[in-house]
């Protein structure tokens, strides 16, 4: 009986043994292949040098190698224009800034002028747009708060009582000799320079030398025109008259001392 209580022990002694050494294995087994575990590599962004602002630069900005800087920028995302060193975009001649550029922004050519070229006005003007200038007053400038870069409606009274909208949405090139857009204070303004096509460049020349023109300064980012018509005189009495209710209208002619002369009246 002693015998085979020393033979269990001795088996017993020696699977307990032989699981220490199993498990001590199997956790060895285990950090070494957290050691040598590979981490997933994100993948490798290709990117291409380009030109950006080192701060900001505004209109009549000259560049130069201290204004700019090259960075590396996502390939994939390149704006269209951009130069691809700074001695590309310096190389040829000075250039000069013609709209606001912001830190690390990058320097695009429709932003600046050509090589040598001037930062006038007309470098400024989209292809196939004119600019004309209209005289206005404090109060026909919507308060000196149109700045460049806004967008306004024009709108043209004459007597013998009515009020056109000659133009839409129609963006603001310059205020007097203003042309920067970044500007934030606004200016009491004698004139203002609006950028148009040929057609409605002839439109706003005829209705200056008929009536006097007035600015409706429009939303910001609000690019929808709506329709309109003429108002005269009776539309003052008439509150009621539904948003958008045509007129209609006759020619009333009065002959005084001789001189006749024509109104349009409305038939309310």
């Amino acid at each position: 009986m002693r015998a085979n209580n020393l033979i269990m022990l001795s088996f017993a002694v020696v699977f307990g043994l032989l699981a220490v050494f199993v498990a001590h294995a199997w956790l060895n087994r285990q950090a070494d292949l957290r050691s040598h575990k590979v981490e997933p590599q994100m993948p490798v962004l290709a990117t291409r040098t380009i030109v950006v602002a080192a701060g900001p630069l505004r209109f009549g900005t000259h560049l130069s190698a201290q204004v700019i800087q090259e960075v590396a920028w996502p390939e994939a995302a390149i704006p269209a224009g951009t130069f691809g060193s700074v001695k590309d975009l310096l190389g040829p001649g000075k250039r000069i800034v013609l709209a606001a550029i912001e830190p690390n922004e990058p320097i695009l050519r429709t932003k600046i002028t050509g090589p040598g070229q001037r930062a006038t006005l007309s470098a400024v003007i989209e292809p196939g747009m004119k600019a004309v200038t209209v005289r206005v007053n404090d109060v026909d400038g919507v308060g000196g708060f149109v700045l460049p870069g806004d967008h306004v409606d024009v709108m043209m009274t004459r007597q013998p009582g009515n009020t056109d909208v000659v133009l839409q949405n129609v963006k603001v090139l310059a205020i007097d000799q203003l042309a920067d857009d970044s500007t934030d204070r606004p200016t009491v303004a004698k004139a203002v320079t609006l950028e148009v096509e040929i057609t409605a460049a002839q439109k706003l020349s005829l209705a200056a030398s008929l009536g006097n023109l007035t600015l409706a300064l429009c939303k910001a980012g609000e690019t929808e025109v709506g329709g309109t018509r003429r108002i005269t005189v009776g539309d003052l009495g008439n509150p009621n008259t539904p948003r958008g209710t045509p007129k209609q209208y006759a020619i009333i002619a009065v002959t005084r001392a001789g001189q006749r002369q024509e109104y349009n009246v409305s038939r309310e």
